[in-house]
């Protein structure tokens, strides 16, 4: 059975078929299972990695797994799997809402090795380093922004990382939206519709929406409303916007206190961008699959 928080056997079937397998090769690899536990569970509660329980075998293992598997994109594969098959039987709500958040940075999540370059050179710019691993600076301190797309029942099929709160971001997001098809042709990469609150009113996200020939739902900031106005007729008409459809963007918020359900999500403890990244990769596998196997995870967070 199932401890708190773990994979289910319905939740293990999904994604057993999909992990690496042992190639005959080399000594044996410990149980998949038993060490994705141990990483959901370093996820879960923010421990270190050392303070992981003996049940999951050794800490150097869970973390060595981790970390090989975000190198070479085992996590957000086995997250493209479960969106794919969720999009092949109709469950995916593309109406799509967008925001961002603002994520701690733990003190230990300072200090990655930065890139030095050879023959005597200088090492690389500590502020351009810090930008790298997406870490940004505000009144509390250093901070990382984590940028969602999500459908209409808040699962996330895009998730990017930047230092600090820009809403350039957006076209970053919207490319990450890319599911393939379970059988032939492209992959999906055009929402219905996007949702987003006043951040998002800006004539590059409208233009850029226009063009690939998505629906927006953006309301209009009041700052643009008076210089439309001021300008009378050479202002133009106001951007449609439907209050009723605007109230679905709630499923963004919703999603980012699910996601900070997991410690290690709501504060940022990882040292490198990429594996804080794999870490709200994982997070998201866990809510697809709380979705797709009727939320029989064993717990929440």
């Amino acid at each position: 059975m199932a401890g708190r928080g773990e994979l289910t056997d319905a939740a293990w079937r999904r994604i057993e078929p999909l992990l690496p397998q042992v190639d005959g090769r080399g000594r044996p690899w410990r149980d998949h299972r038993q060490v994705v536990n141990g990483v959901m569970w370093r996820l879960r509660t923010g421990a270190p990695w050392r303070d992981l329980p003996d049940r999951f075998g050794p800490w150097q293992t869970a973390y060595e797994r981790f970390a090989r598997w975000e190198a070479d994109g085992t996590w957000a594969r086995l997250l493209e799997h479960v969106q794919v098959r969720d999009d092949a039987v109709g469950r995916v709500e593309w109406t799509v809402s967008v925001d961002s958040t603002i994520n701690r940075v733990h003190q230990h999540a300072v200090g990655a090795r930065k890139k030095g370059m050879r023959n005597g050179d200088e090492l690389e710019d500590p502020g351009r380093s810090q930008a790298r691993q997406a870490l940004g600076r505000s009144r509390g301190g250093l901070t990382t922004k984590v940028h969602l797309a999500v459908d209409g029942r808040g699962l996330p099929p895009s998730i990017v990382l930047t230092p600090v709160n820009d809403a350039t971001a957006f076209g970053q997001v919207l490319d990450g939206i890319r599911t393939p098809r379970l059988g032939t042709g492209r992959p999906r990469t055009t929402p219905d519709r996007v949702l987003g609150d006043k951040a998002y009113s800006s004539r590059a996200i409208r233009h850029l929406l226009r063009r690939r020939g998505i629906a927006a739902t953006i309301p209009e900031r009041r700052d643009q409303a008076a210089n439309r106005h001021r300008r009378g007729a050479l202002g133009g008409r106001p951007p449609a916007f439907d209050k009723v459809t605007y109230r679905d963007r709630n499923v963004v918020e919703r999603c980012f206190a699910r996601l900070k359900q997991f410690r290690a999500i709501a504060t940022r403890f990882d040292k490198l961008g990429d594996r804080y990244r794999a870490g709200v990769v994982l997070a998201s596998l866990i809510l697809w699959l709380r979705e797709s196997t009727g939320n029989h995870l064993s717990d929440r967070p």
